[in-house]
């Protein structure tokens, strides 16, 4: 066989041989990433979540007067389905409690008895990664949805409740912390009006139409 065909066979090995040991980190590098690829997305979150609630009015009276319920501790959980990477459709429940308050224009507040409210919502979830732009995994993100609010109210051993419509919107972010796990953070405005007739059987008094906002954080699992 001749020396130069022999040399070439053994360039030619050499080259193959420094070809694939330079590709070899790229494989590497390559191989998680068609790894994640290949696993299915989440289809599922859970949050719960603690915070604060801010209450409005629940009824305006005469002179610049109020009832309400004083700002207290927030609890809940919420329930998530993706539809797709960037739109989840929710179920929530939150209770909130705090003192009822009448409000006395220069006065102040003044508390009355107990107070306490849950809330039951769905809706949908719409989200937009920062992806790349961002040195953190933040995703923001925008609830809308309807539900109900119960309110449950004491005063001096009496009791009584009203449930009524109530729309919500929040705004939030989640900042991811590993695999299928994020640190949520929640604002959220839950609009209705108390509703005076059922809690008390007296006519011909309205509630108000008030906005109450919890701020909440919690942790989101992803399954």
């Amino acid at each position: 066989m001749p020396r130069n065909f022999v040399r070439a066979a053994v360039a030619s090995t050499a080259l193959a041989t420094a070809a694939a040991l330079a590709a070899a980190p790229l494989h590497a590098q390559r191989a998680p990433a068609a790894a994640d690829a290949a696993r299915p997305a989440p289809f599922f979150q859970v949050t719960p979540y603690a915070g604060y609630m801010f209450f409005g009015d629940f009824v305006k009276g005469p002179v610049g007067t109020s009832i309400s319920s004083a700002s207290g501790p927030l609890y809940g959980a919420q329930l998530g389905v993706n539809v797709t990477p960037n739109v989840t459709l929710i179920g929530n429940v939150a209770r909130a409690s705090g003192d009822l308050q009448i409000g006395v224009p220069l006065l102040g507040g003044f508390s009355v008895g107990q107070s306490s409210a849950w809330m039951y919502d769905a809706g949908v979830q719409l989200s937009a990664p920062l992806g790349a732009r961002s040195r953190l995994p933040i995703t923001p993100f925008l609830q809308l949805g309807a539900g109900a609010i119960r309110y449950d109210v004491g005063v001096v051993g009496l009791e009584t409740n009203a449930t009524s419509f109530a729309a919500n919107a929040g705004v939030g972010a989640d900042v991811g912390l590993g695999s299928g796990i994020s640190l949520r953070v929640l604002a959220k405005d839950y609009i209705g009006k108390f509703d005076v007739e059922q809690a008390t059987s007296f006519g011909g008094v309205e509630g108000n139409t008030s906005h109450n906002v919890g701020v909440s954080a919690g942790l989101k699992l992803e399954f």
